[in-house]
């Protein structure tokens, strides 16, 4: 039923925890996992990511690779939801994984992840 799913991957404190909850989505689903490098607004094509922006996506590669799920890593400069969820569709995923922690959809208007979840064009797992 979900052949493909789309993790967009931010650095954030809590970014390995989802990994582990998305792995195991995946692996209930027998599903192929895509992650995507979500590039800020400071990185730069010519500067990189950084450190430990690399770091996090080696740890997750690392995770989905020691469970055998198969994955692919998409670096790409995507720093709004429109870009994300334009992704989403050539790629033809059919599930989108996002995390809200402490997302308040009345005061967080303007939140990437509410406006992927308004504009996704695949069914989007919302993980608190």
């Amino acid at each position: 039923m979900f052949e493909t799913v789309l993790f967009p991957l931010e650095q954030r404190n809590q970014a390995l925890e989802m990994v582990k909850k998305v792995i195991t989505f995946a692996e209930e689903h027998a599903s192929r996992l895509v992650h995507l490098s979500v590039v800020g607004v400071q990185d730069t094509p010519e500067a990189g990511l950084s450190e430990s922006h690399v770091q996090l996506l080696q740890r997750t590669q690392k995770a989905v690779e020691g469970v055998g799920v198969p994955s692919a890593v998409v670096q790409r400069p995507a720093r709004s939801a429109f870009e994300i969820c334009s992704l989403a569709a050539e790629l033809n995923v059919d599930l989108m994984v996002v995390a809200v922690q402490g997302l308040n959809p009345d005061q967080d208007i303007d939140s990437t992840a509410l406006k992927v979840i308004r504009h996704s064009p695949c069914p989007v797992l919302v993980v608190p």
